[in-house]
């Protein structure tokens, strides 16, 4: 079935096939708006569609039998509701030509659906809450001494560490591992 079908499928139940089309282009655009930016879009006794992050791997050219990179990327997936899957299988019949075959949503479940995406959405869009100004002041004023002590040490251990490894590199370029080992101990006996 392709989407003329599924409007004519679906025109007489909904008023007409102009009706039909637009609401079935309007279900579609949902979905995929929503399943972009990330969100997951459930629909009762269906299935649910989600954006799935896969990562950077290795693969098989299987022409050459190659190993080819293939760069981190996002899909759609989609997975069928319980409902769904017991239709397929067949543990469930197929309700006759008049019902409905995905269950319905219970009562006031859409209404708190719509509640929640509002919610969502002025939460989305508000400015993140301000702290006061005194409190600032005083989590700054005892922040700044810790900060320039942390600075001081990881300035002088940076400096420690670099000086030696120097020397060490000039006098022997083919032995790094062994110089990075005896400025790692003169460091710590510097420390003690």
């Amino acid at each position: 079935m392709n989407k003329a079908q599924l409007v004519e499928a679906i025109a007489d139940k909904v008023g007409g096939r102009q009706q039909a089309a637009d609401a079935v282009d309007a279900v579609l655009d949902a979905i995929v708006r929503a399943v972009v930016t990330g969100e997951r879009v459930s629909v009762t006794g269906f299935g649910s569609f989600e954006k799935v992050e896969r990562p950077a791997r290795y693969a098989r050219n299987p022409q050459t039998g190659e190993r080819v990179r293939v760069k981190k990327t996002s899909v759609p997936r989609f997975r069928p509701g319980q409902g769904f899957k017991d239709l397929v299988s067949g543990s469930k019949k197929l309700p006759r030509g008049g019902e409905v075959a995905v269950k319905k949503a219970p009562k006031g479940s859409l209404q708190v659906a719509a509640k929640k995406a509002a919610a969502k959405k002025a939460t989305a869009k508000k400015a993140p809450a301000k702290k006061a100004p005194a409190a600032k002041k005083a989590a700054a004023a005892k922040k700044a001494p810790a900060k320039a002590a942390a600075k001081k040490t990881t300035a002088k251990k940076a400096a420690a560490k670099k000086a030696p490894a120097k020397a060490a590199a000039k006098k022997a370029p083919a032995r790094k591992t062994s110089a990075r080992k005896t400025t790692a101990k003169k460091t710590t006996a510097r420390k003690r």
